[in-house]
């Protein structure tokens, strides 16, 4: 949206108001700037955050740590919530949503193994950790990586 997209709304009958106009509207001279100074000019203020010439806050405060931009979030989720899925051998993402067991898939799913299941099942995801791997093997079911 920009400025001059603003408009009144529907059925408002106020005025703009004019300035710069006479000295009969009210507002004109110095167009209801007051006399000179930096706040009477055209682009005279400073911009936010500036304290006078101190040092502005944003500078003064450390800045700490690291947000790696290409980092994968995966949606995480543990063998004792697989294991509660009773009537599907073939667990893959959209099924857990389905379930309400996730709620967001974020960059895809992570298998941890927290946990134990007790039948063969066929689990699709995109990554597993190494401990579920092993417990989906020993319980005879299959780990694939989508």
């Amino acid at each position: 949206m920009k400025i001059e997209d603003l408009k009144p709304a529907p059925g408002s009958r106020k005025k703009n108001k004019r300035v710069g106009r006479g000295i009969g509207s009210g507002h004109g001279k110095t167009s209801c700037k007051g006399h000179k100074g930096q706040k009477a000019r055209s682009g005279g203020t400073k911009g936010p955050g500036f304290e006078g010439g101190q040092m502005p806050l944003q500078r003064r405060l450390p800045k700490r740590g690291f947000k790696n931009r290409f980092a994968i979030e995966y949606a995480i989720i543990n063998l004792k919530d697989i294991g509660k899925i009773q009537d599907a051998d073939i667990i893959t993402p959209e099924i857990l949503v389905e379930k309400g067991i996730i709620k967001d898939l974020k960059n895809g799913i992570k298998v941890l193994g927290n946990g134990d299941i007790q039948r063969p099942l066929t689990i699709k995801a995109d990554a597993f950790s190494a401990s579920a791997i092993s417990k989906i093997s020993a319980a005879g079911g299959k780990a694939e990586v989508v």
